[in-house]
């Protein structure tokens, strides 16, 4: 299916929804141990997880209020599913469909639809809205219900038969009296899926992370740093190629585009057929991407390698994530360095002996206490995730 934007209509979300804030500022008790009989998810002022930062029980939520204190009535603090929700501060404007029921904090606004909503309508409006989130960079915020209330969207609208718009004169959607067609947002998201994702990872396999029995190592200690230089889109568009080119972007996993590679030789460019890490030195500093075919950096990235004989896909991913936890140390315009970079500590899991004390190395070779990585829990960690067969 086509979008036609040309033929779209604008609405403004209030006349869509009926929208309201969040309700705490302190979050109840998390809950400790999994499974709970009434996991609530809690949703703050994040990008990431669909707006869900820990989970509640029914009991942690009834005994607080908006400060923390007791309160013991569950009175405006959960909400239903099947709405969606707009961050209204720290990660601003990103929306998410919540299909059960949830409690939040005042960083999101709840949005309940004035119109028959489900899962694929409102992927289609989430997708929507998310593209106004560069009207709320350099730190503007949302929490002002009137400003999400007046975002206007732009979505398709129904036709008659003979292709002019159908016109509800109650003007129940817009002043215009357009009305959303809600029959080919469901249907367009529809058409993006093929067959549903499975895994052979069943939930129970899980690994425990035990981070308090983790130990302490430099980067410099476990990898290789490569320096980028040069490539411009310009280069990409005039060399095309099968080789990735990353800089120091986010999106599209860092990727620029594809290159020749023999260019990027004959360039002096740097760059690994192996397996990789890259980090952004500039603009999303300290963003790390893995990239499974290797891959050329331009000025504005770096390479991070592992020893040969330890580098696995999974171990990669592990380590990335474990980096990407220390991404917060290049925010407000800091550059990344080779020399600070390398320097960053890391807590990882180490190898221990049948008695549970640690294998020490007495060449040293990861850390100046001997310790080594454990580098088997961190590939079985990663093929014990949902989902992780599929990667």
């Amino acid at each position: 299916m086509r979008l036609d934007i040309k033929e779209w209509q604008e609405f403004k979300l209030s006349d869509l929804f009926d929208m309201k804030n969040g309700y705490f500022n302190n979050k109840p008790e998390t809950i400790e141990t999994f499974p709970s009989d009434n996991p609530i998810p809690f949703l703050g002022a994040t990008a990431e997880n669909n707006g869900v930062t820990d989970y509640c029980d029914i009991e942690s939520i009834k005994l607080s209020d908006k400060t923390g204190q007791d309160d013991n009535t569950l009175e405006g603090k959960i909400f239903e599913g099947n709405c969606i929700t707009i961050t209204n501060n720290g990660s601003v404007c990103n929306a998410y469909y919540q299909p059960i029921k949830f409690t939040s904090s005042h960083d999101e606004t709840i949005c309940n639809p004035k119109f028959e909503l489900n899962f694929f309508r409102a992927m289609f409006i989430c997708s929507i809205i998310n593209r106004e989130r560069y009207k709320w960079s350099y730190g503007r915020k949302l929490h002002d219900l009137n400003k999400s209330k007046n975002i206007i969207i732009k979505l398709p609208i129904q036709y008659d038969d003979e292709k002019k718009p159908i016109i509800n004169t109650s003007m129940g959607y817009s002043n215009e009296g357009y009305i959303p067609d809600w029959e080919f947002m469901e249907n367009y998201i529809k058409s993006l899926h093929h067959k549903p994702i499975t895994t052979k990872i069943k939930n129970n396999t899980n690994k425990e992370l035990n981070i308090e029995q983790w130990e302490e190592f430099k980067v410099s200690d476990l990898f290789t740093m490569l320096n980028g230089k040069g490539i411009t889109k310009e280069e990409i568009e005039e060399n095309k190629g099968l080789l990735i080119a990353v800089q120091s972007g986010e999106e599209n996993n860092g990727v620029l585009g594809k290159i020749d590679k023999i260019y990027c030789l004959k360039k002096g460019y740097v760059l690994t057929d192996k397996m990789c890490l890259t980090v952004a030195r500039t603009g999303s500093a300290g963003f790390v991407s893995f990239q499974s075919e290797g891959c050329v950096v331009g000025d504005s990235a770096k390479i991070l390698l592992l020893a040969e004989e330890i580098a696995t896909k999974s171990i990669y991913l592990f380590l990335q994530t474990i980096l990407l936890a220390n991404r917060f140390k290049y925010d407000y315009g800091r550059k990344v360095t080779e020399e600070k970079y390398l320097s960053d500590i890391l807590r990882l899991p180490i190898q221990r002996d049948e008695t549970g004390e640690p294998i020490i190395d007495d060449n040293h070779t990861y850390s100046d206490k001997g310790y080594i990585p454990d580098w088997q829990f961190m590939e079985d960690y990663i093929n014990s995730l949902p989902y992780s067969d599929r990667i």
